[in-house]
């Protein structure tokens, strides 16, 4: 699964837009007080985490795109 998968398959699941954030897929403007995301670190890896009170937290780094999709799919669902 790659980033525009993960989004297809959060909709079709009915995951409201609010609760989460792809880097370059679906940002929501305006941009929600809480929810899960999903990021690159611009070296081909990603990080999933929450975005809460206006801080990053990580859950997870240094992943592929598609084990990364894999822990926000089922952080969401």
């Amino acid at each position: 699964m790659d980033v525009h998968a993960l989004r297809s398959t959060l909709r079709a699941s009915g995951v409201t837009d609010g609760y989460y954030w792809i880097e370059g897929v679906h940002e929501p403007a305006p941009t929600p007080p809480d929810f899960v995301y999903l990021r690159g670190d611009g070296q081909g890896a990603w990080e999933v985490g929450t975005y809460e009170r206006g801080a990053w937290h990580p859950l997870a780094r240094g992943l592929d795109e598609a084990e990364a999709c894999r822990r926000m799919l089922r952080l969401l669902t």
